[in-house]
């Protein structure tokens, strides 16, 4: 639903078959994934865990001597798998999808509205015409009073076909439409032939009937080639992506190399003019002075000289700006790259850390069903989610080094799913209204008597 929310404009009126609109439905059920996984697991671990309480059969497990670590072992293998799972997935498969949709959502992007002609409204649909019908019969093929703009030839409406009653019918292969116009006339400007001539030449023709052809193969929907998505950064495997920092980072490498070849010859003359080190901070140039001219004569060859100098400042400081700037966008590169790698491993280690949350959670509110296991499921993953989004994009933007940010959802996350465990395990009332009441009650009662 939130897919046909976002692009349900680039959807309608373009006449696409409906294996195009469920292709892109399955592609985006498939990078939803990463999102509905985890929260998943999340619920259906409160569930289960949480009828198992309502059911007093954890009861039953506690009391044959079986703790809630040992019950919880065959689903943490489960589980296990699933991460192990959602990593290949995240490798292997996500990358395709997200190729697949990328490719597709940008062809649909691409594509052209149907063409519909509607009753008093110039349609512009068809390059390099304009066509207005009057009026419509109810079976859509038969029009009334038409007036054909025929920009073509790029001379603006010099040409100009008007007919009383048109029928409107396409090709076998729909690579055309086809307008048979009866009752009209056709209107024509142009240059004079021959010589100089300033005045225009106006032809008109009159007709029964006449046939006008149009071109509908941009209407047609085309594919792009995959190839040219391949570069993003949610399109590559690890394998991918490792080669492509790597690569990226060389090439900072070798930009830093080039700056400093490029400053040293400057370097070089500055500490080989006499008496730098005793050379002493001025405002200005003294022409008069002979520590900065030594060796050069005239006034004028010292504002040569000057201007040079300046030349070669103004040079070099407009290419380390833009050395500045290569290197801060291939920064960014390197960041998304990581960015995408980390990805994948933490979802796999989410659904890991989501069930040592779930699972307790549901022993210690004892309820089963969609009720308050989805409120609190729902919660704990907007927390989880809130974090995640906050690092990855401070990672971005290069406030928060790439490890840390991806992570710290799962540095946060994890130390509450152990208090959780820990909690469930010695049946604690962690979440038990009626013990927070009675300690307010006497809470409130002390106060008093003091």
């Amino acid at each position: 639903m939130l897919f046909l929310f976002k692009y349900i404009d680039d959807l309608i009126g373009k006449g696409f078959e409906w294996y195009v609109i469920l292709k892109l439905l399955f592609y985006a059920a498939a990078t939803n994934v990463a999102m509905a996984l985890p929260l998943a697991i999340l619920l259906s671990s409160i569930m289960t865990f949480g009828n198992l309480g309502e059911n007093y059969e954890l009861v039953a497990i506690k009391s044959a001597g079986i703790s809630l670590q040992k019950a919880m072992a065959p689903l943490f293998i489960l589980i296990t798998c699933l991460g192990i799972s959602a990593f290949f997935f995240s490798d292997y498969m996500l990358p395709v999808a997200n190729l697949k949709m990328g490719s597709l959502l940008y062809d649909v992007r691409e594509q052209k509205a149907a063409f519909l002609i509607k009753e008093g409204v110039f349609n512009n649909s068809i390059p390099g015409y304009s066509i207005r019908v009057e009026k419509k019969e109810k079976d859509g093929q038969i029009l009334k009073d038409i007036v054909i703009y025929d920009q073509s030839k790029g001379q603006g409406n010099t040409n100009i076909l008007m007919a009383k009653e048109g029928e409107m019918y396409k090709t076998d292969d729909g690579n055309y439409l086809i307008l048979r116009l009866k009752d009209g006339v056709r209107y024509e400007e142009a240059q004079g032939k021959t010589g100089y001539n300033p005045r225009q030449q106006l032809t008109r023709l009159r007709f029964k009937e006449t046939e006008q052809k149009f071109d509908l193969s941009s209407f047609k929907f085309k594919r792009e080639d995959e190839n040219l998505f391949k570069g993003n950064y949610q399109m590559l495997n690890i394998k991918q992506l490792t080669a492509n920092r790597d690569s990226v980072t060389k090439i900072n490498d070798s930009i830093s190399n080039n700056v400093f070849k490029e400053i040293r010859p400057y370097h070089k003359i500055y500490y080989a003019t006499q008496n730098y080190k005793s050379s002493k901070p001025f405002k200005g140039l003294n022409f008069k002075s002979q520590g900065v001219f030594a060796g050069v004569g005239d006034s004028l060859k010292k504002q040569t000289v000057v201007s040079t100098a300046i030349d070669n400042v103004r040079m070099l400081k407009e290419s380390l700006q833009n050395t500045i700037t290569t290197k801060k966008d291939n920064t960014t590169i390197i960041r998304r790259y990581i960015i995408e790698y980390n990805r994948k491993f933490t979802l796999a280690v989410s659904c890991l850390v989501l069930f040592f949350i779930g699972a307790p959670l549901g022993a210690i509110i004892r309820k089963g069903g969609l009720g308050l296991p989805v409120v609190v499921s729902v919660i704990f993953f907007l927390i989880y989610h809130i974090i995640s989004t906050v690092g990855e994009k401070s990672v971005k933007v290069g406030n928060l080094d790439p490890i840390l940010g991806m992570w710290s959802a799962i540095f946060i996350l994890t130390p509450v799913g152990l208090f959780l465990t820990y909690k469930a395990t010695i049946d604690s009332a962690l979440f038990d209204v009626d013990l927070y009441k009675n300690l307010f009650k006497k809470f409130f009662k002390k106060k008093v008597k003091a």
